[in-house]
């Protein structure tokens, strides 16, 4: 059993933000596979289903706290680190790029840095979405709960279907 599970805010101001492409994706992946919306699962601290005895999930806590939910879905499936999957936005990727790997560092993403806290441990996997970086001397803060432009919404579009795949592949 895997978990998978997608990072963002639970506000629905935060939605098409930046910083949400990791429930994004996972809600892409959940309507690809025509499966039943997440559930909330208030003990769990999140949204909730299941698919190929999988667990997926989005956490319901705003992502500096997303260790909270990631530990107790751990806890309750009882799912080793090692079998967790965390889907996000990375501001050290181009916009377009993505990468899964594992046992990784926060490198300042305060969500993962959150997750490894209540872990007690970065021997996980993080499936990396580029978002790029602010530009302007914009605060990284502001940046990450905006929008895409429409030009990064379509080179996010034209990975989805590859991460989309990844993603099945994990199921398995």
């Amino acid at each position: 059993m895997k978990l998978i599970i997608g990072l963002g805010n639970p506000e629905k101001k935060y939605q098409y933000t930046r910083h949400n492409l990791g429930e994004f994706v996972l809600e892409k992946f959940i309507s690809s596979k025509n499966l039943p919306p997440l559930r909330l699962q208030k003990k769990l601290n999140s949204r909730v289903g299941e698919w190929a005895k999988n667990i997926l999930a989005a956490p319901s806590e705003y992502m500096n706290n997303s260790g909270i939910s990631v530990k107790k879905i751990s806890a309750y499936y009882k799912i080793p680190s090692q079998n967790i999957y965390v889907i996000h936005d990375d501001l050290d990727l181009p916009v377009g790029e993505w990468r899964l790997q594992f046992d990784r560092g926060p490198a300042g993403h305060n969500g993962i840095k959150s997750i490894i806290e209540h872990l007690n441990t970065q021997a996980f996997w993080r499936l990396r979405i580029g978002i790029g970086h602010p530009q302007n001397n914009q605060p990284v803060e502001d940046y990450v709960l905006q929008p895409f432009s429409k030009e990064e919404k379509e080179l996010i579009n034209k990975i989805i279907p590859e991460i989309l795949d990844k993603i099945d592949q994990l199921g398995h």
